[in-house]
């Protein structure tokens, strides 16, 4: 069995269309990993380098260096610590465009990583007859929302069809954003149990996405789905209501999400392989009390 660490190319990724918006978005400032620890000696000249070096406008996520794998290796816990760079991807500098170099076979996965550059979640239209449509946001989370380390099996067929199925890792990620009402939307970006198809230019599937919070959650009147009371203490004639039956029956259904991945950038010989991806899933349901929003996510993997 070969492995393939799966790094993300912000170089190729930009050449795709959907990343043509993003280019003029943020400005990156690349080093090598000798010039980035001599500009850097502890964590606090990191995370001012790195602010000096970043430019974000809009809803696109906050971005820190773009550092290869082995730059990231070389850095210190200090030099990392508060940096942003924990949350951001490796680069891969030195891949090809051409597809095919990736030859047939069965595939470990290792250190699969996904960065989101924008959020957007599904409004719908204040104008009378217009569709709903997907606005901007502003991220509200700190630089905790990557998801990395996912392993799984990658298989590649000599016909060139490819099947990713996702195995383990931090593969879920607590994530708030604000839409320009002030109304804020919390969900679980996540890739759990995705199993996607295609080709090897471009791959997709269908995963899970768990509840934003656990059964034992209990909620401000002191009710949860596995403990806590069954209504509200306060109002015991009326509990059993309809119009209080969603705030009362607790739910943690398992909803589903779709996510299609673009490859943009190969490596035969170290086994990388980066490009972008977009994904659409749904936000959190507080426990079945609300409908839940969509949200598309894009992003470099």
């Amino acid at each position: 069995m070969n492995t393939v660490g799966m790094k993300c190319n912000v170089r190729a990724a930009r050449v795709a269309n959907k990343q043509n918006a993003r280019a003029t978005r943020v400005v990156q400032c690349r080093a090598s990993a000798n010039n980035f620890v001599e500009k850097v000696k502890d964590a606090s000249k990191v995370a001012a380098a790195i602010g000096a070096s970043v430019l974000v406008a809009g809803s696109a996520a906050p971005n820190a260096q773009a550092l290869t794998f082995a730059e990231k290796q070389a850095l210190t816990y200090l030099q990392v610590k508060g940096s942003g760079l924990a949350n951001t991807c490796p680069v891969l500098d030195d891949g090809v465009s051409d597809l095919k170099s990736l030859k047939a076979g069965d595939y470990n996965i290792s250190k699969f990583c996904l960065e989101p550059t924008s959020f957007e979640v599904k409004e719908e239209a204040v104008a009378k007859g217009a569709k709903a449509d997907f606005v901007e946001t502003k991220l509200m989370t700190r630089l905790t929302y990557t998801l990395d380390e996912i392993s799984g099996k990658f298989k590649v067929g000599s016909d060139g069809s490819v099947e990713l199925k996702e195995e383990d890792g931090i593969d879920y990620a607590a994530t708030t954003v604000q839409l320009p009402g002030g109304e804020r939307v919390p969900f679980l970006f996540t890739v759990k149990e995705l199993v996607a198809k295609g080709n090897l230019g471009q791959f997709g599937g269908d995963f899970i996405v768990p509840s934003y919070r656990g059964s034992s959650f209990l909620d401000p009147k002191g009710r949860g789905s596995t403990t806590g009371y069954d209504t509200a203490v306060a109002l015991p004639a009326a509990g059993d209501s309809e119009e209080l039956e969603k705030e009362n029956t607790k739910s943690t259904k398992v909803l589903k999400g779709s996510i299609v991945f673009s490859t943009a950038s190969i490596n035969s010989a170290t086994g990388e392989i980066a490009g972008v991806f977009e994904s659409i899933q749904p936000s959190d349901t507080d426990l079945g009390a609300k409908a839940p929003k969509d949200i598309k996510i894009t992003g470099l993997w």
